[in-house]
């Protein structure tokens, strides 16, 4: 018997027949230490972002999940870190997410916590590995490595 999930994410393909498409943001604040919140649905780490809404270009999704997420304003874009498009990088549904490396400032801010229970700055060299939610340690280490991945 196969796996209740695998059912699950089945009728989800039939429903929606397209990945949801979706931001995930490396915030560099001025001092060079890099942001992370604490989801609610997990506990783990992972990287501010969500779902690009209806409508919505990509500055201006990753403009308003900084903000949501974190409480900080985007100061500049600066660069694509990577496309992600594994089905199995998000175990809720098949998503791809847009990496992108922004400077942000302002004060750290929980906003919602029935969204995200923390948020931090971490030095690059302190970065808590080891319990990230869904491929966030990957697209971490990827930006840490330099250049553009597509996975």
């Amino acid at each position: 018997m196969q796996h209740p999930w695998y059912f699950i994410k089945s009728v989800l393909k039939i429903i929606f027949r397209h990945p949801i498409t979706g931001v995930t943001i490396i915030a560099c604040l001025p001092d060079d230490k890099i942001v992370l919140i604490r989801r609610s649905d997990t506990k783990n780490w992972g990287l501010p972002g969500g779902i690009i809404d209806w409508g919505e270009n990509l500055s201006t999704a990753l403009e308003r999940e900084l903000f949501e997420e974190t409480g900080l304003k985007l100061v500049s874009i600066e660069r694509l870190v990577g496309v992600y498009t594994s089905f199995e990088r998000d175990p809720r549904i098949h998503s791809i997410s847009i990496l992108v490396e922004v400077k942000a400032q302002g004060r750290l801010i929980t906003r919602d916590p029935k969204e995200v229970l923390e948020v931090r700055a971490f030095k690059k060299a302190d970065l808590p590995f080891g319990n990230y939610s869904h491929d966030n340690e990957e697209q971490l280490r990827d930006y840490l490595k330099g250049g553009t991945f597509m996975r």
